[in-house]
């Protein structure tokens, strides 16, 4: 098409015309212009030609420059032929709104991107959208000083500009819109983080994003796949998203190196294949390739030897994944191309992955249909070395080697090369196959020799991610705090028994009470394998039919429940470093958390007195990126030395970043199956953390995650230990909270506080 329009020419005198009417005496304009009025010419009917001269000169007439003039004579040709004529007046419109404005400096910017954008809209209707999504974010950002005249320009609005191609690939109209208005309300005060939004260098910049993409997000089934490696694979490793947002020229392929497996950060859902399976099926093939493939040495290997040696390899792995879990197969074969036999023509292009795709569809499908000898021929040679004993990596190599000598053609080595239905989207990009003698920058090998040890807390469990209110903009930072969760390091146990011993006395007079409490009303359950008591009638029914031959009954036990209480309580702890100060106005040199460690054993006894389930659990927090979450009793955990022996490491340390907190242990809590679901906080302080300047902040965040245990059917309670708690707790808990003036006597309280509760 270019070069049809470089073969076009206007009559002299028309040309002269137009560039009369034109009126514009910018050199580089007048040297430019005769290929841009030929190639519009070609692109624009009569009036549209007529409109595009009018707006060039209004252009060359705003005092900015040559560079909006050259832009516009270049690009809106195309965009005219795709939107049509009519397009160009709201595109004006704009133009001479952020000239009134004190944006006009980013009219170039804007021009510049018009074409790609376009390009991504392919719409009148979606372009008016997009424009007025522009006009409202700089109605909004453009400072004042007075407050009557705008005076400032907007500062995202560049990086804005800049994004919007890269972003429209992404995101639909609406999808952007909702990513400006987030990015508006949140940092419409802080210029400096308004450009780091806009410019997609923000970590919620990015996750908002992400939510508003169609598709599956690697951060929402990240857990699902990490069980998913452990539990089929016996594979651990920490699951690292990239981007396929901003990659337009080549594509990123999944990979696993030192630092974890590399995923896409979203998928699609395909025809036959969703996007956790789409997941899955990359997973499972790096597993493959880490516990079955063999580094070869690749310096003396052409790229198309190497290239086929990676098609018989993969197959080989697929193959194998297929062996130990059959159902593989109908999942890699939806998401494996089948290329047509006579696709590619080898007269004009290079067929090379072409052949080598219809080989590996064919090496993984018994009903493939291809008829060539040759592919049938190496698919048998396949399979039968893979029934011998010897199949390996370097087998595979050996086998690729002949099947490149036997199928090569002159034309394999033209720069045209067929990829149409040759992309296997599920399979990595392979780097782990290959060993390089001479070091080089061009590949990155990830030999075993090399790797270096993971990070401690690579071993545990994926950090899960919450969002946090933020109740300025009165909505949700998604994905914003990282919350990773251990079980709690233990110590000598013996110390929570002699904390124990010191408050008998306390212990007795509470047993009496809790007798008062426990359920009296025991139900039996009859027909139960297992069980606390032999059913005689039912055991005496099976001796009968097994002595005449009849299959017995094994259902001859009985168990009990209880029909009168049915209640779980997660308590959860305040570990921030405040808990390290000594005790106020009494306490005998005791620490805070000495006292805290005396009260909750007391309280995890009095509970296992009753038979409630209790789950303990810790939290302390440095920063959002790091919120730490400690199992110290599950809920089907009996009491006893282990959970002693966590209660006796208890340590205290960083800051108190609540409403995390409160959302995972209310994930657990939401699972049990209870008429009553309770929750008691046990805290010393206001909810707060070094990168957080605001104090309203987290305690409106903590306000959020109550409510929202609350509607889940979870009653929260806090125990506060801060004497200016008063001044917020109840902005967090309403009316349900108890603040301890005397901390000395918490060991007493909180026991005393659990019964008045469950009563």
């Amino acid at each position: 098409m270019t070069d049809h329009l470089h073969n076009i020419s206007l009559p002299p005198q028309i040309a002269a015309a137009y560039r009369d009417q034109l009126d514009c005496r910018f050199p580089r304009v007048g040297e430019v212009f005769p290929d841009c009025i030929a190639k519009a010419a070609a692109s624009l009917s009569p009036a549209g030609m007529s409109a595009y001269i009018d707006a060039a000169r209004t252009l060359c007439k705003l005092g900015r420059g040559e560079e909006p003039v050259l832009i516009f004579l270049e690009e809106w040709p195309d965009i005219g032929m795709v939107l049509g004529d009519s397009a160009l007046e709201p595109v004006m419109q704009m133009v001479q709104h952020m000239q009134r404005s004190p944006n006009g400096n980013a009219i170039g910017g804007f021009l510049q991107t018009l074409a790609p954008v376009t390009r991504a809209l392919q719409s009148r209707e979606l372009l008016r959208d997009y424009l007025n999504t522009l006009r409202d974010m700089m109605e909004r950002t453009t400072g004042s000083i007075h407050g009557h005249h705008q005076t400032h320009p907007s500062p995202g609005l560049p990086d804005l500009l800049r994004q919007a191609p890269a972003l429209l690939q992404c995101l639909t109209v609406d999808g952007l819109r909702n990513w400006v208005n987030y990015g508006v309300r949140n940092y419409l005060q802080h210029p400096e983080r308004q450009k780091d939004f806009f410019s997609l260098q923000s970590a919620d910049s990015r996750a908002v994003m992400q939510r508003e993409r169609h598709g599956t997000l690697l951060v929402d089934v990240e857990r699902k796949l990490d069980l998913y490696l452990r539990g089929l694979w016996q594979d651990s490793e920490v699951l690292v998203p990239y981007s396929t947002a901003f990659d337009m020229l080549r594509k990123p392929q999944p990979y696993y190196d030192s630092l974890g497996m590399r995923l896409p950060d979203v998928l699609d859902d395909l025809p036959g294949a969703r996007a956790l399976d789409r997941y899955r099926a990359t997973l499972a093939h790096m597993v493959g390739h880490r516990r079955w493939s063999t580094p070869q040495i690749a310096d003396n290997w052409s790229p198309f030897q190497r290239l086929a040696v990676e098609f018989f390899e993969d197959a080989r792995i697929d193959t194998l994944l297929i062996q130990n879990y059959p159902g593989l197969r109908a999942l890699f074969l939806a998401l494996h191309p089948k290329p047509a036999e006579e696709a590619c023509d080898p007269e004009t292009t290079s067929c090379l992955r072409h052949r080598l795709t219809m080989l590996s569809r064919a090496l993984l499908d018994p009903e493939h249909g291809y008829r060539n000898p040759v592919l049938k021929d190496f698919v048998d040679r396949f399979h039968a070395g893979l029934a011998s004993s010897n199949a390996d990596t370097a087998s595979m190599a050996r086998l690729a080697l002949d099947y490149v000598t036997t199928t090569r053609r002159q034309s394999d080595q033209f720069a045209k090369m067929h990829f149409a239905d040759t992309e296997i989207n599920y399979r990595d990009d392979n780097r782990g196959l290959w060993r390089f003698i001479e070091a080089g920058d061009e590949e990155e090998s990830i030999d075993e020799e090399r790797r270096t040890a993971p990070d401690p807390e690579a071993q545990g469990l994926p950090p899960r991610h919450y969002p946090e209110w933020d109740y300025l903009s009165q909505s949700y930072r998604p994905d914003w705090v990282s919350l990773y969760e251990g079980l709690h390091a233990s110590a000598a146990s013996a110390t929570i028994d002699q904390l124990l011993l010191k408050h008998a006395a306390l212990a007795r007079r509470l047993k009496r009470l809790l007798d008062l409490l426990k359920p009296q009303d025991k139900v039996r359950i009859r027909y139960q394998e297992e069980g606390t008591e032999l059913d005689l009638d039912v055991a005496l029914r099976s001796w009968i039919d097994f002595k005449s031959g009849s299959p017995p009954d094994p259902r001859i036990n009985i168990s009990h429940r209880t029909a009168g209480r049915d209640i779980a309580v997660t308590l959860l702890l305040d570990l921030s470093g405040s808990l390290n100060e000594p005790v106020k106005g009494g306490g005998d040199g005791q620490t805070v958390l000495q006292l805290s460690q005396e009260a909750v054993s007391l309280l995890a006894w009095s509970i296992e007195q009753i038979g409630d389930p209790l789950a303990l659990a810790g939290f302390n927090s440095n920063t959002r990126h790091e919120v730490r979450y400690q199992h110290i009793k599950g809920f089907s955990e009996p009491w006893g030395d282990t959970i002693k022996a966590r209660l006796a490491a208890l340590q205290a340390g960083y800051s108190t970043r609540m409403g995390a907190a409160l959302r995972h242990a209310g994930h657990y809590l939401a699972a049990r199956k209870a008429d009553k679901k309770l929750m008691l906080i046990l805290t010393d302080g206001r909810p707060s953390d070094i990168d957080v300047q605001d104090e309203r902040f987290l305690i409106e965040d903590a306000h959020q995650a109550v409510n929202e245990l609350d509607r889940n059917g979870i009653f929260t309670y806090c125990i506060s230990l801060d004497p200016q708690a008063d001044a917020y707790v109840a902005d967090i808990f309403g009316r349900q909270y108890t603040v301890i003036d005397h901390i000395a006597k918490l060991p007493e309280k909180l026991p005393e506080l659990f019964i008045a509760l469950t009563r």
